[in-house]
């Protein structure tokens, strides 16, 4: 393409126009906040349609696998808070409010249904029932062979032996399987004397007390205990396993249908509501775009002003322009 000395001359002096306005910080708030208050009253429906959302969420969080370094570095940031040294001088009590503490305190105290299911959910299976058969066998037996009667008391060892002896010749069985078979028999009984042991000790009010005795243990205690319960050379380890769960289950089908779904139910919802309301949702409003959010935007033009990126690519179109036909047959004229 053959330049033409005159339109040359406008480009640069189109260009030299536009670095000077936006190397302006009024210029570049001014146009922010322009761009704001545009944007701010369109409607959601009138910018995106659910299926851009659906598909952008879809594409992005769903069908694309988390990087390497981004799980690393979820593991050395998690490393990084719990060894962190101002662990060691703020109590739990310093960032977990004792109101908050004491409302979820009384809100599971008073799930009294919920807890009593539950509780009926765990004397009923089977490893229950198999632990509280072994607690009484050894339990007895123990009473047998280490009981202070048996050890302090002259004869009474021989007597118990005798007993035993006895007992399992009358039922042609040893002494541990009659009590097993005893057990067996039973266990549905035990089950339920369980149930409502249980239930008379976790009641709503033994409950509540239980959880604040076990908030004034723990409250004054620095956030460093922590580290008993992680340990933090596995994280790598046990990050990467989280992550292995997130990455089968982010494939299936389940999790695509439930999205969609749940997108679906808010667009519905919010279709029709400016982008205004919908930013103050996240606590983005008028003041914050003033205040902080232009305030990383300048630095960004004035870099993009002061490299020439701006320049290079307002040349590119500004060319396109000038030398395109609607223009030379202005020119010419």
């Amino acid at each position: 393409m053959q330049k033409n000395p005159m339109i040359e001359q406008l480009i640069e002096a189109h260009l030299e126009f536009l670095e000077h306005e936006f190397s302006q910080a009024k210029t570049v708030e001014d146009e922010f906040l322009h761009f704001h208050h545009w944007f701010r009253k369109q409607k959601l429906q009138d910018i995106w349609t659910f299926e851009q959302i659906n598909q952008l969420i879809q594409t992005q969080v769903l069908a694309t696998p988390a990087s390497a370094f981004l799980i690393e570095q979820i593991a050395e940031h998690i490393r990084f808070a719990l060894v962190h040294p101002i662990n060691e001088t703020t109590k739990i009590a310093d960032v977990i409010p004792v109101l908050t503490v004491d409302k979820i305190a009384q809100y599971v105290a008073s799930k009294s249904g919920h807890r009593e299911r539950l509780i009926k959910t765990v004397v009923n299976n089977q490893a229950f029932s198999a632990m509280v058969t072994q607690l009484i066998q050894h339990s007895i037996q123990d009473y047998l062979d280490n009981s202070a009667m048996v050890k302090s008391v002259p004869g009474v060892s021989s007597f118990m032996k005798i007993g035993k002896s006895v007992l399992e010749t009358v039922t042609d069985s040893n002494l541990e399987n009659t009590i097993n078979n005893y057990l067996q028999k039973n266990i549905q009984k035990f089950s339920q004397m369980s149930e409502q042991v249980l239930n008379n000790h976790f009641d709503d009010n033994k409950l509540y007390h239980f959880q604040a005795n076990l908030w004034h243990k723990i409250k004054d205690k620095p956030l460093s205990v922590l580290k008993n319960y992680i340990e933090t050379q596995d994280l790598p380890k046990t990050v990467e396993m989280g992550h292995e769960i997130w990455d089968f289950i982010r494939q299936t089908n389940y999790l695509k249908q439930q999205v969609h779904d749940g997108i679906y139910a808010w667009y519905v919802r919010n279709q029709e509501r400016s982008l205004d309301l919908l930013l103050r949702d996240l606590n983005i409003d008028e003041a914050l775009v003033q205040n902080e959010l232009q305030n990383l935007l300048a630095p960004i033009i004035q870099k993009m002003v002061s490299t020439e990126h701006l320049k290079t690519r307002a040349r590119f179109y500004l060319e396109k322009f000038y030398y395109s036909e609607q223009a030379q047959k202005i020119l010419v004229k």
